[in-house]
């Protein structure tokens, strides 16, 4: 199998979660993980002073996030942190978006899960750096706002820290802060079925409350279809709405995916969304190409992306078409 390109995992939020453990690595994307399963790392090729600056920022990433969740296990108990303690699913992704007429935009977002051997048997912790809006309403990775070549706002990205516990493998509930100390509150459920040898399809349903959005939900489907162990497409959906707003705002991608191998990855994709009552259909669709493979090793990937896309924000503007495109790094720790 094969999956969707990684740009924040199917879960923009959480540094995903254990069902969507990747992807962001949700990311990144269940098919893809598969068909490269069993190939070979790829170590590349670098200059000895970059290969030495690389390795120093991923230890550097790797001991702080350790220190940090040694440090906070430590409030719960006297067990050793190592005794059990993990660091899972963590990630750091930066990338650089460009669309004709705005201004280039870099984004960094780091994503972890860490199991703390003094409140396992409570909770799971989360931390990371992300959009705060895709983290509470919990977005798929695929339609995150990086995924789909759009620019972040000046507030986009922000810290997160939160407290989880998941029920049988389907029922995952959330507790957390963001930003300036603003909380959520999250409950999702979740689950696939192999309807055939070749189709998959997932549904997820989450529940959440800001003090902004008061309650709200998300409503995401997946459907899969495995032409062969290296080609697939895949369509993802979702919809959101809050108190707060009460009209739909959803999302849409459809690709095509073609692995080639150690971690090689080709993707055309549709993408488009909307807000009902709006007065326009769709406010923005388009189509994307993106290429990703390990620039070094197999923990540091890169990607590039470039689309043609037709906004139309509001009913009174005129449909243009503008050109975008994006390059990222991905390291996985």
């Amino acid at each position: 199998m094969l999956s969707g390109l990684a740009c924040t995992g199917a879960m923009a939020q959480t540094a995903e979660s254990e069902a969507e453990a990747t992807a962001a690595a949700a990311a990144a994307n269940r098919a893809a993980e598969k068909a490269s399963a069993g190939a070979k790392p790829d170590p590349g090729v670098a200059p000895a002073d970059r290969i030495e600056m690389i390795e120093s920022a991923r230890e550097t990433v790797r001991e702080t996030t350790w220190s940090l969740a040694r440090g906070l296990d430590s409030w719960f108990g006297d067990r050793p942190f190592e005794d059990g303690g993990k660091v899972r699913n963590a990630r750091l992704d930066l990338s650089l978006l460009k669309r004709e007429g705005e201004k280039f935009e870099v984004n960094l977002r780091f994503n972890a899960r860490v199991r703390l051997p003094n409140l396992e048997r409570l909770a799971y912790v989360v931390v990371g750096r992300d959009d705060p809006r895709e983290l509470v309403t919990d977005q798929p990775g695929a339609l995150s706002n990086q995924n789909k070549l759009r620019s972040a706002t000046a507030q986009d990205n922000t810290f997160f820290a939160g407290l989880g516990r998941t029920f049988n493998d389907v029922v995952d509930v959330r507790l957390g802060v963001r930003g300036a100390f603003k909380i959520y509150a999250q409950a999702r459920a979740q689950h696939e079925w192999q309807i055939s040898d070749a189709d998959t399809l997932g549904l997820r349903q989450t529940f959440f409350w800001t003090l902004d959005d008061r309650f709200g939900s998300t409503t995401a489907a997946s459907l899969q279809h495995d032409f062969s162990p290296r080609l697939a497409v895949r369509w993802i959906g979702a919809a959101t709405v809050t108190q707060e707003l009460p009209k739909f705002v959803w999302a849409s991608n459809l690709g095509v995916y073609q692995s080639f191998g150690a971690q090689r990855l080709l993707s055309l994709e549709a993408v488009s969304n909307g807000r009902q009552s709006s007065g326009v259909s769709v406010l923005d669709y388009g189509l994307q190409a993106g290429w990703e493979q390990p620039v070094y090793r197999q923990w540091l990937l890169g990607s590039v992306l470039f689309g043609r896309f037709w906004p139309r924000p509001e009913a009174l503007a005129v449909r243009k078409g503008t050109w975008a495109f994006g390059v990222g790094l991905k390291m996985r720790l």
